[in-house]
């Protein structure tokens, strides 16, 4: 009994074969037949050369074995696994009068031969042809790629139960390797550059403009191809696929598809009403109908297989968490969930997206200095859009262009999907760009976005550069944010260069507002030593008068408190005494014998001299006479009758 898995293979190529797109119909018909689905496909289309032995085997189910994988030529691919039942199913009228042919793909190093012959001729006859197309001998080639083991040259094909397609690979160990080529490095340099596919939706006659990358694979184009028409894998039918694209692992560099540009056209398989003849023609080409893998078909939940786990990247359609809370209080919150929502989509390799209003945005882009301004890069989100899912994870997530985003740009996204976040984006937009601007993004249809606005903040005004659609390239892109870059470059040079000026004068400004200053302070410090010294020499002044006076009083009062000076010719002893003053004056004074030496101290203090600054000194003989008892007489003293003095000040 076959496992749950492979039911589903044997399910999905069932559908493939007979065109039933009736889950519950393909269902009946494999349980009739116990799900074996040689049994059931001859059931269903009835053959009569035996096209599909009772012996394909549950190895044949997985694909054919392959051996080792080697480059090829600029339309050669890189082999890989693939379905077993893209074989053709040819009309009971054909059948009958041709035999059945076989298609063999064979590998030799750098080349790709493809082979055509009836399933009655030999292995022998596959390496004769071989050896005319790769001028090998026959001798030397150990062809492999076989099924089965114990294959010769005299082996029939029919023996060995082949599918229509095969792919086989030639060995030569007795031959030298070839001389190393540049092709590898051409398939390297194939597999870094950027295709644009130009898918055709038959149905509707809809292009889409889609950039890949040449590693990507043929699978990922078809199911990107899904998200964008919601025709699943299985269904898909393609044409302008280049005969070398036999495998949807292949990648698009291998693949042989043209450079830069690609033309494809893909519709919808008909439905099972359509006649045998047309089902049975539409299987003949093996480009034009997708494989189908056991995740590909959308009723896997039958078999227990959610719809989540079947497609790598969810259609919008899926998706339960907007991007944006819809009339959110306050934007930075707003901006928070959009980028976890962005990165759980996309991967965490995305734009630093500004969490803060616009407002914000434009302070933190234009608003600094001129050498460290930015860009302001709004990217306009919605989800309904066709384009988004494509233009989210292959260009905006790109590495070069997160690179290019974070050095030169502040970043500020917003989700337009609900209206009055997206009123309120207007609004916003009216009264920061204007009404001009507004309008432009307002008439935008919804499979014209996502947009990204690229700004520019020009002194009172911003400017908006450029507004890029979604349906663009990642080299489109590159070269639109650095036109716009060169345009802001040289700009901000010019700001450079004025606040350079302007601060340069602010400079001069400030130097002589300081040196104005420093001359002021020194002004006002001279003018207030001045007025300090002249109130200093005033305070002395005062106090020299004060003093003077003070002594003048002194002078007076000792002057009055003198006895009076005795008659020359009076009857009691007499001392007469001559005083030198330091100048050279003298002048004399009669005093009673018996007067006291304070006496004499008071007069020559009544002169001017008070004792306590001037010194009275003796000449004969020399003595301080201020040093002396002052009660004592001048008898007493021995200055009687006569004598000279001379004043000398203290030191």
């Amino acid at each position: 009994m076959a496992s749950n898995m492979d039911r589903e293979m044997i399910l999905a190529d069932f559908q493939a074969c007979t065109g039933i797109e009736n889950i519950d119909e393909a269902i009946t018909l494999l349980e009739q037949n116990n799900w074996d689905l040689v049994a059931a496909i001859n059931g269903v289309i009835p053959q009569e050369n035996g096209i599909l032995q009772s012996e394909y085997s549950s190895e044949t189910l997985h694909g054919p074995a392959y051996g080792p994988t080697s480059h090829a030529s600029s339309s050669s691919s890189t082999p890989s696994s693939s379905s077993a039942f893209r074989h053709v199913v040819p009309s009971r009228q054909i059948v009958e009068k041709q035999p059945r042919m076989l298609d063999f793909r064979v590998e030799y190093r750098d080349r790709n031969v493809d082979v055509v012959l009836e399933d009655s001729s030999t292995v022998g006859e596959i390496k004769r042809i071989l050896e005319t197309e790769l001028q090998i001998p026959a001798s030397k080639m150990l062809l492999k790629g076989w099924k089965t083991g114990d294959v010769d040259d005299s082996t029939v094909l029919k023996t060995l139960h082949l599918p229509k397609n095969n792919s086989l690979y030639v060995l030569t160990p007795d031959l030298p390797p070839p001389s190393s080529s540049s092709l590898p490095g051409a398939l390297q340099e194939s597999l870094n550059q950027n295709f644009m596919l130009i898918v055709t939706h038959r149905e509707v006659q809809r292009e889409y403009n889609l950039n890949f990358s040449g590693s990507s694979t043929i699978q990922e184009v078809k199911r990107n191809v899904y998200d964008l028409t919601s025709i699943p894998v299985r269904h898909q039918l393609w044409e302008g696929w280049p005969t070398s694209a036999t495998d949807d692992s292949m990648t698009l560099a291998a693949s042989g598809i043209s450079y830069p540009c690609h033309r494809l056209t893909v519709g919808r398989r008909s439905s099972p009403t359509q006649t045998r003849e047309q089902s049975e023609e539409q299987c003949t080409d093996v480009h034009m109908v997708s494989d189908s893998d056991g995740d590909d078909f959308e009723d896997a939940t039958e078999f227990g297989v959610d719809d989540g786990e079947m497609f790598g990247m969810a259609s919008s359609a899926l998706r339960k968490s907007p991007m944006m809370p819809e009339n959110a209080e306050n934007e930075g919150d707003a901006l928070l969930q959009f980028t976890a929502e962005f990165s759980s989509r996309y991967g965490d390799c995305h734009p630093v997206y500004f969490i803060g209003s616009l407002e914000a945005a434009f302070q933190e882009a234009f608003y600094g200095k001129a050498r460290d301004r930015k860009l302001l890069a709004v990217y306009l989100h919605h989800d309904e859009s066709v384009l988004t899912n494509v233009f989210c994870s292959q260009m905006l997530c790109a590495e070069s262009v997160v690179s290019y985003l974070s050095q030169n740009f502040i970043t500020w996204a917003w989700d337009m999907t609900k209206e009055a976040n997206k009123a309120r984006f207007l609004t916003m937009c009216t009264r920061h760009f204007g009404s001009v601007v507004a309008q432009t993004i307002r008439t935008q249809k919804t499979d014209q976005f996502p947009l990204f606005l690229i700004i520019m903040g020009k002194r009172s005004s911003n400017e908006v550069l450029n507004v890029i659609q979604g349906n663009t390239t990642v080299d489109e892109l590159m070269m639109r944010l650095m036109a716009a870059m060169e345009i802001f470059s040289a700009q901000q040079q010019e700001d450079i260069k004025d606040e350079d000026e302007r601060e340069a004068r602010e400079n001069v400004k400030r130097e002589q507002d300081e040196a104005y200053r420093i001359s002021l302070e020194a002004d006002r410090a001279k003018r207030e030593a001045q007025e300090r010294e002249i109130a200093e020499q005033f305070r002395l002044e005062q106090i020299r008068k004060e003093q003077e006076e003070e002594r003048e009083a002194i002078r007076l009062s000792l002057e009055q408190s003198l006895p009076p000076e005795p008659k020359e010719e009076s009857t009691e002893s007499v001392s007469k005494l001559r005083i030198r003053t330091p100048s050279g004056e003298f002048f004399e004074r009669r005093f009673l014998a018996s007067s006291k030496l304070q006496v004499v101290f008071d007069f020559v203090a009544s002169k001017g001299y008070p004792w306590e600054e001037f010194k009275l000194l003796g000449t004969f003989p020399r003595r301080d006479v201020t040093q002396l008892d002052p009660n004592k007489s001048l008898l007493e003293l021995k200055l009687y009758p006569q004598e000279t003095l001379f004043l000398e000040a203290k030191e």
